[in-house]
């Protein structure tokens, strides 16, 4: 879930702190992404809802993702990969789909939304009379 709603790649989501919600702003922290480069993403309040209640279960310490009884590890790229594979195959997913498809989706995703927003833009308006995009 993670991956998907803020576009993250696998070695991103798996390099996970605790600390890198920012729940206040509703984004994630990513450290070390490509290029060694930290930036932010989004963070849904889904995505922040379903955190919430994997905390409550799991209580992570540091790594938000560990790696099995050791919290003082994270879980690794190919670990995070089987995991997601054996669940397309309990899901009876047939198409041959990875981590990273869930990127490309996040990004597909993204920009059909901005770009129907931006189809309806001229027909927002609010009390003031001023665009949408004003605010």
């Amino acid at each position: 879930m993670t991956a998907y709603s803020s576009g993250l790649r696998v070695s991103e989501v798996v390099n996970l702190k605790l600390s890198d919600i920012d729940s206040e702003n509703m984004q994630l922290l990513v450290r070390s992404g490509k290029g060694n480069k930290d930036r932010y993403t989004l963070l849904s309040r889904k995505t922040l809802l379903f955190l919430r209640q994997y905390y409550k279960s799991y209580r992570p310490t540091d790594w938000l993702f560990y790696s099995g009884l050791d919290k003082t590890r994270p879980l690794s790229s190919p670990t995070a990969q089987k995991v997601f594979k054996d669940s397309t195959i309990k899901a009876n997913i047939s198409k041959s789909v990875t981590i990273h498809t869930l990127r490309h989706s996040f990004a597909t995703h993204l920009l059909m939304t901005v770009l129907i927003l931006s189809l309806y833009k001229p027909y927002w308006v609010i009390k003031t009379l001023r665009p949408l995009w004003f605010i």
